[in-house]
This record gives C-alpha cells, sequence and structure tokens, in this order.
C-alpha cells in the first residue's frame, strides 16, 4: 500500500510503498478515505512533540475516516463495509492514517456520522475527543451554566463551543478581531481578548460572579486569565495546554477548580480506550442530529501533497480543518 513515512524528525516526508497491515486479534482493518491534520501532526514531524513519544519510521496522521474492510477475532459491532471514523494512530507506535490501509484497534473507532463526508468526519475526531474529555468528563457541563472557552474558533475550541451549547449552556468563546464572526456563527457570544481585560468581560457577561467553566485550548497566559475568570467556589477551569509555569494563586483564592486534559494518554497506554470509542459515538448521535458540524479548509490534499498541507497549517493560513483525501 502507499503510505506517507517519517523516517528522521524534522525532514521531509517521504511517499512510499509499504506491507499492507492484517487485522489482528481485536482490530478492524480499515481502508482509509481521508485524513485530518492536526498542529500536532505538524510538531511531531517536527520532532517537537515528545509526548507523543513517536517512534520512527512512523507513518504519521491522527484522525481516521473509511471504510472497514475486514475484521480480526474478536471484534463485534463492526463489519466489512462500515463507514467508521476514529482517533487512530500516529503516535507512540500505533500507525497513523497518512496510508491507503490501516489496522486499528476496533475500540478506538466508531460508526461515522449518516450526515457527514468523510472528509468531514475525518476532521472531527482529536478536537472532538479533547473537548468532551474537558466538559463532560471532567466539568460536567450543563444547562443553566456560564461556559467560556478560550480560543473558540480553533478546532478544539469550535468543538467545545458546539457541545456546549448541546448540553444547555450558556457560551462565550475568546478571539482574535479577525474570528469573532466565525464564533458567533458557532452560536457563542465572541469576546475579542486584544483589546477587552478579563474583569470587563467578567463584569459584563457575569456581572462579575465569574463563569461557571472555563475551558483554556490555548495555554500559557491564557491559563493563567482562566484562573481569574472562573466563578468563585464553584467554578472549574479545564485546560488542553497546561504545560509551562502557572500561578494557581487565583484559583485558590476563589476556591475553585482544575483538570487537565491529555487525550493520547489513551492510546500511548492502551487503558480507556474504549472511552474513545464512546465519545464519538455521541459525537456521531449530535452530528446526524445537526449540533455539530466541522468548518473545513476547502483546498483538497492528497497522500502527495502532505507536505504542502502541514506547510499550510504551520503558516497559519487555513480557513478550517485541513483533510487529506487519501482516496477518491
Amino acid at each position: 500500500m502507499r503510505a506517507v513515512v517519517l523516517e528522521q524528525f524534522a525532514s521531509p516526508l517521504v511517499l512510499k510503498e509499504i506491507d499492507t497491515p492484517a487485522a489482528g486479534p481485536g482490530q478492524v482493518l480499515v481502508r482509509a478515505k481521508a485524513s485530518g491534520v492536526n498542529p500536532l501532526d505538524v510538531k511531531i514531524q517536527a520532532g517537537k512533540a515528545a509526548h507523543a513519544k513517536s517512534r520512527l519510521p512512523a507513518v504519521l496522521g491522527l484522525d481516521l475516516a473509511g471504510v472497514v474492510e475486514e475484521v480480526g477475532p474478536g471484534v463485534t459491532g463492526f463489519a466489512p463495509g462500515d463507514e467508521v471514523y476514529g482517533l487512530t494512530g500516529g503516535v507512540g507506535d500505533l500507525q497513523g492514517s497518512l496510508a491507503e490501509y490501516a489496522a486499528v484497534d476496533a475500540r478506538l473507532l466508531a460508526h461515522k456520522p449518516v450526515s457527514l463526508s468523510m472528509r468531514e468526519a475525518a476532521a472531527l475526531p482529536l478536537v472532538v475527543i479533547t473537548a468532551w474529555e474537558g466538559l463532560v468528563d471532567r466539568a460536567a457541563v450543563h444547562g443553566g451554566q456560564k461556559v467560556l472557552i478560550h480560543g473558540g474558533a480553533g478546532g478544539i475550541g469550535q468543538a467545545a463551543v458546539q457541545i456546549a451549547r448541546a448540553r444547555g449552556a450558556e457560551v462565550f468563546a475568546t478571539g482574535s478581531p479577525g474570528s469573532l464572526e466565525t464564533i458567533r456563527g458557532l452560536g457563542a457570544t465572541p469576546i475579542d481578548y486584544t483589546g477587552t481585560p478579563v474583569e470587563q468581560y467578567l463584569a459584563e457577561h457575569t456581572g462579575g460572579e465569574g463563569f461557571d467553566v472555563v475551558y483554556d485550548t490555548v495555554g500559557g497566559a491564557t491559563l493563567d486569565a482562566s484562573f481569574s475568570a472562573v466563578r468563585t467556589y464553584t467554578g472549574h477551569v479545564v485546560s488542553a495546554l497546561g504545560w509551562g509555569t502557572h500561578s494557581i494563586a487565583p484559583l485558590s483564592f476563589r476556591g475553585a477548580t482544575y483538570s487537565g486534559v491529555f487525550t493520547l494518554l489513551p492510546m500511548l497506554t492502551g487503558r480507556g480506550r474504549e472511552h474513545h470509542g464512546e465519545i464519538l459515538r455521541e459525537a456521531a448521535a449530535l452530528a446526524d442530529r445537526g449540533a455539530l458540524r466541522p468548518r473545513l479548509d476547502p483546498r483538497h490534499f492528497t497522500l502527495a501533497t502532505v507536505a504542502q498541507a502541514h506547510a499550510a497549517v504551520e503558516a497559519g493560513t487555513t480557513s478550517g480543518k485541513v483533510v487529506i483525501d487519501v482516496e477518491g
């Protein structure tokens, strides 16, 4: 089969022929149709993602959408011909989705949303699972709450806005001036972080009380700001980028709580993989009732032009999620 292989970190990707895998026990062999591109893919290639524990040579590609070719021993719930999607590889020793076929752990898969194309489905897994683990698993977002999403126009941010709204919350999201219309279009109240101090938007939108849940998808100073934006006693801050050094004093002074999200953990350890499949089944239901839809970059890339896709993501010149057309 054809696959895009990373042979050395910080070196060009190579399109080459490699052996087609077979579905082992508990695995499903998927004929890949589309592969979503995330900033993490670019960092892995550059050798700047030690936390992904990628082992070379490696086939990159985290997000996958495709068709089941065969099922291995012990697999139930999937059959040849099923359309599926998942966050299935590209880290550790798991083969990624930039290949014509991938043998993946069936626990990481779910049936593709009927209402979405392969390209749209491939745009969802990483961002949806990350958003869900923060908002639902950690913060238990529910109706009547005020939720603030930092970076609401980014990949994780857009998924988080839609999930929080689907659960009945009133959603606010920060962004740059150029992203505010995107945020508004998702149904959230946009906040221009470049010109609006935390104290100002807290007073305007919460009467100074703070938000019930704050989800930071940006990291750095934005996580520090999150500690000052959360509601006293009952508030919860979640971050998908909790790296660096931070003072938790503002959080402690509010008696609030904090949770971190590390989406790759089940893939790297083998523990909790079935929950990824569960989340994607929930996400498919949301998509099929019109409550969750990705925004795609209009450009089409192929296995032969993955380098161009990575360059666009790295340069920040995209207008939505970049997706590789693996087949068709």
